[in-house]
This record gives C-alpha cells, sequence and structure tokens, in this order.
C-alpha cells in the first residue's frame, strides 16, 4: 500500500518531524510505503478564480505548474496526509494554494476509497479549528477521514510535552493503520447522502451536456444511483434519498420560474 503526505510547511522542523514520526509508527506494523512530499519543493501558482475548471474542465486551467503531478500523487496513493503549521490561526499558505488548486475536486469528489487523516502542530492554541477545516476538506473530497490531531509545539519543548507530543502522533497511527486496511466503503450519513442526492438533482436540472460537472455525474452514472459508490442503504435512508431528490427537484423548479417572470 502507499500512503502519502503533503506538508505545507517551508521548513523541515515540527511539522515535518510529526509527520516523519507518524509514518514511521505507521510502517512498524504494516507493509507500507511512504512519501512525504514537501509542498515548498513544488510549483503552485494562485488561483485566478476563472472558474474554467469548475465549468468547462481542469485540463483547460491557464496555471502551468505542478497541480497535476501532485494530484497524481493522490491517485497513487491508498492513504493520504494533509500537514500545517498553525499560520495565523489557519493553515500555512502554500497548503491553501495547494487547497485552492484542488477546487474542482469539490465539485467532483474522486478520492473514494482513500484513507486520509491530518496533522496540525501550533505553539499556543487555535489549531483545533484547523484539524477541523482538514476534516472537513477530506471528506468533501471524497476521503475515508480519520479525524485528525492538533499538536503543541511551544519552544523549548519539555520531556513531558514531547512524550504527549508522540503519545498523540502514535494513537493517530494506529486509527488511520485500522481504517487504511478496511475494504469496505462506509454508509453516508444522512446528511452526506443529502449533499449528494440535492447536488446530483440539482446539476441534472439546471445544467446539459456543455458542463464537465453533468458530464462527470453521468459518466460516472450518478444521475441512477443511491450514492457516489455502491452501498447499502436502510428503508430510512432509501426513503431519505427519495425525499432529498423530491426536494431538489422543487427549489429548482421554483427558481426556473422566478427565472422566466425576471426575464417575462
Amino acid at each position: 500500500m502507499m500512503v502519502t503526505a503533503f506538508v505545507g510547511s517551508a521548513r523541515k522542523k515540527h511539522t515535518y518531524n510529526a509527520t516523519a514520526k507518524f509514518l514511521q509508527y505507521l510502517q512498524q506494523d504494516s507493509d507500507v510505503e511512504c512519501e512525504i512530499v514537501p509542498l515548498s519543493d513544488y510549483h503552485l501558482e494562485l488561483c485566478k478564480g476563472c472558474k474554467l475548471c469548475l465549468d468547462i474542465g481542469e485540463e483547460l486551467c491557464p496555471l502551468k505548474d505542478d497541480r497535476d503531478i501532485l494530484i497524481e500523487k493522490i491517485n497513487n496513493s491508498d492513504g493520504i496526509i494533509m500537514a500545517s503549521p498553525n499560520y495565523s490561526f489557519s493553515v500555512s499558505g502554500i497548503m491553501k494554494v495547494f487547497l485552492d488548486r484542488l477546487g474542482f475536486n469539490f465539485h467532483r469528489p474522486c478520492f473514494f476509497g482513500k484513507t486520509y487523516t491530518s496533522i496540525v502542530v501550533q505553539g499556543v492554541y487555535g489549531g483545533e479549528k484547523i484539524s477541523d477545516y482538514f476534516n472537513f476538506i477530506g471528506r468533501n473530497l471524497g476521503f475515508e477521514v480519520v479525524k485528525g490531531c492538533c499538536l503543541n509545539s511551544m519552544e523549548p519543548m519539555t520531556e513531558k510535552d514531547q512524550r504527549i507530543f508522540d503519545k498523540k502522533i502514535k494513537k493517530l497511527s494506529r486509527k488511520f493503520r485500522s481504517k487504511l486496511h478496511r475494504k469496505e466503503y462506509p454508509v453516508p450519513s444522512l446528511f452526506e447522502l443529502m449533499v449528494f442526492r440535492m447536488s446530483r438533482t440539482g446539476f441534472y436540472m439546471s445544467l446539459d451536456e456543455s458542463w464537465k460537472d453533468y458530464r462527470y455525474y453521468r459518466q460516472k452514472g450518478w444521475f441512477e444511483t443511491d450514492y457516489y459508490y455502491p452501498v447499502k442503504l436502510n428503508p430510512i435512508k432509501k426513503l431519505a434519498g427519495f425525499l432529498f431528490d423530491q426536494l431538489s427537484s422543487l427549489l429548482f423548479k421554483g427558481k426556473r420560474k422566478e427565472r422566466a417572470r425576471i426575464n417575462g
């Protein structure tokens, strides 16, 4: 199995070392190949917000950087780690640029079946919200998320601080390893089911073949499926999915009538 860690720190210190320690623990009891990818070693340009990737296709993005090289690393991996220091109470700049370059994947999630977690390293506080952000990002990209951890690295670190630091990393590694080797897809929550069913119905009713989202969903067969991937829904979720479809249909019909009224 292949696990790739993307590190959003310009220096190889606390965040990089925490990631390396995580992978070391992961490899102790698993036959896993690992790679650390320092994002600062790659060329990533700032998204210009032209929306070509969203509307027509990511292949038409005018930026010429290493985005596709990094996406290929994700595609070739069974597990993904996102690691960032706490910079101004958010992810680092290079990490945010990387996530922005994956923006079209939030419309067209494709990383199902891959295990994901995150590591946030901070001096004092604020990192828990960054960890929550990483969890949210992972779910919306299609990953199977193992809740990430936030580590304190106030300098100088005492022996007690280091023990707590290492204990958290080891615990996260153990949870990640357990899910990495689990092959079945998880049953979606009601919220996840709602997002899928209302999105796909909205795309079906409001878009056509000229839009990449529509073509992607049609090619995946998602206009006819219960969820993004094969999964057995209980009767309650079956009914909920049907109701979400109907609600989305009503909302978009209402929008069409309103646009027609405004346009005369």
